[in-house]
């Protein structure tokens, strides 16, 4: 078959088939009386041997390489083949999601394309300094796509970074809550933390759904994190967390502000100081924890809270006795 026939046949073109040629790869066995390349069935066999090896992404002299060496084992190479694919992705799967946000962003022109580039850009730093200026910069000018903010505080772990790309996911408004709904599910407790920190800064109805849905999350530190962010919005249903850490001295300062917040409420007052008072009755708390209970009911107004003090000031611990009784003596104040 002279190379026209094989060309059209195979979908290789001549020049191609004049290239292997001359690489070595696949040599016509004869020639016409005329001089011109004659391919037999076994070349053209060949061809097609190239070509699906070139189509697992093989080099031409790799190619030659497994067709003509018998001691040529496909293993390492296929292993090493897998590993350059998967960068390849990675490196296609960034540019995509680079340009996707760039998209999002709606730039008017080209000098806003460059500022999301350069913001980007900051945000993958390996300079904290630098990631701080793009997480506050994100909210001037041309800002930060939010799914970019929220992939940046997801991963942040310099605690200055985080606290500003939280300020500007707030700034930023309700957007990224979907996605920091999805890390509050990740395997990586790190990464469950930051999400609760992240939604607990934004303001709004969302926000402080995916809050009420975090009080019941298999990890302790998402429930107790939301626990003192909807405490500080009046939320209710945060009660119960904020006494245990209370009890367990767990972020209990801010547990006691989150309580002393919702107690601004009567009904929610009289509540609060009834689970306080509760660890008290049956004894468990030791000293220490009957001193926190302590200086909790001091912001907790209401005649429960009030005995709960007087009893209090009678506690076989001074210092839990002395905290009650001067307690006692500024509730008294008019």
């Amino acid at each position: 078959m002279l190379i026209g026939d094989v060309a059209r046949r195979s979908g290789v073109s001549a020049r191609m088939l004049r290239h292997y040629e001359s690489l070595g790869l696949v040599r016509p066995t004869g020639r016409t009386e005329a001089g011109y390349r004659e391919y037999s069935n076994e070349d053209i066999r060949r061809i097609f041997h190239v070509e699906s090896l070139r189509s697992l992404g093989l080099s031409l002299r790799e190619v030659g390489s497994a067709l003509d060496d018998p001691g040529f084992k496909p293993s390492a190479l296929v292993d090493d083949l897998i590993r350059q694919t998967r960068e390849r992705i990675a490196g296609e799967t960034a540019l995509l999601t680079r340009l996707r946000r760039i998209g999002a962003a709606e730039p008017a022109g080209w000098e806003d394309v460059l500022q999301i580039v350069a913001l980007l850009q900051a945000l993958g730093s390996e300079s904290a300094g630098k990631r701080q200026r793009a997480a506050l910069s994100s909210v001037e000018g041309v800002p930060v796509p939010v799914d970019a903010l929220v992939e940046a505080a997801l991963s942040e772990s310099d605690p200055n970074v985080a606290g500003a790309l939280r300020w500007a996911l707030a700034q930023s408004g309700d957007g990224g809550l979907t996605l920091l709904a999805e890390g509050l599910g990740s395997p990586v407790a790190e990464v469950r933390e930051r999400a609760v920190r992240s939604i607990a800064e934004i303001p709004g109805g969302g926000a402080t759904a995916l809050l009420r849905d975090a009080l019941t999350n298999s990890d302790i530190v998402v429930r107790r994190c939301a626990a003192v962010a909807l405490g500080v919005r009046g939320v209710a249903d945060a009660v119960p967390t904020l006494i245990g850490m209370v009890v367990e001295e767990t972020n209990d300062v801010d547990a006691a502000d989150a309580l002393s917040v919702l107690a601004s409420d009567p009904v929610l007052a009289d509540q609060i100081a009834t689970g306080l008072v509760g660890f008290l009755a049956h004894g468990t708390a030791d000293p220490s924890a009957r001193r926190r209970l302590t200086q909790a009911l001091a912001d907790i107004p209401g005649i429960t809270a009030s005995r709960a003090l007087a009893d209090l000031s009678h506690d076989e611990d001074r210092a839990v006795a002395l905290t009650a009784a001067y307690i006692l003596t500024l509730r008294d104040v008019p």
